[in-house]
């Protein structure tokens, strides 16, 4: 069975100081935190990427959903495929992808699936929390021998979205920042 919707947030990265402030100033607790983990998939070539399209299979809660990301509009269209916990671990494994709507999306990419491969992981701490009509995210990702924090703010109406998220960051005295997503960040560490 697969769902789909549309992506519509903001993201900023943060300095440790940054994120621990934020974490202090939301009075965030340590048990809060929920470990999920990404693992990526693209083509030697990456041809999903160069389409603006990225592929993940997310392990949180003991459970396993593969996602399609692709541009539309101004936002990303989110295709999601729940898979067992062996379909999962087969895919990360060979590279197969399953049949469904995310193998149909990417064979008219005229990608052909066989030639998907498994990039690597990311895992992530995220504590969520509703916020003015969206959620906020605060994550701490370890990827490649590296560390990183951000801050999301997921909404439904993106005009209202930007101007609560950079709102949020010019009370805080956090400086926007340009923010790549976790799949560009995880690649652009593999390959630097």
């Amino acid at each position: 069975m697969s769902s789909q919707n549309i992506e519509i947030e903001f993201k900023n990265m943060l300095t440790k100081d940054e994120y621990r402030k934020l974490i202090n100033t939301f009075e965030l607790e340590e048990s809060a935190k929920k470990s999920q983990e990404n693992h990526y998939f693209d083509t030697k070539d990456f041809l999903l990427k160069s389409k603006g399209c990225a592929l993940r299979i997310r392990h949180k809660h003991g459970s396993y959903e593969m996602t399609l990301k692709q541009p539309y509009e101004e936002n990303l269209l989110e295709t999601n495929q729940q898979l067992t916990t062996a379909e999962a671990e087969e895919m990360i494994r060979t590279g197969r992808l399953l049949n469904g709507k995310i193998k149909k999306y990417i064979e008219e990419m005229n990608i052909h699936p066989s030639h998907l491969i498994y990039f690597g992981s990311l895992k992530t701490d995220r504590i969520e929390i509703s916020y003015k009509d969206g959620i906020l995210v605060f994550d701490h990702s370890f990827y490649l021998n590296q560390e990183d924090y951000e801050l999301e703010y997921e909404v439904n109406d993106r005009k209202k979205g930007a101007e609560i998220f950079k709102e949020l960051l010019d009370n805080l005295n956090i400086p926007v920042r340009k923010t790549e997503n976790k799949i560009k960040r995880f690649y652009d560490a593999r390959y630097q």
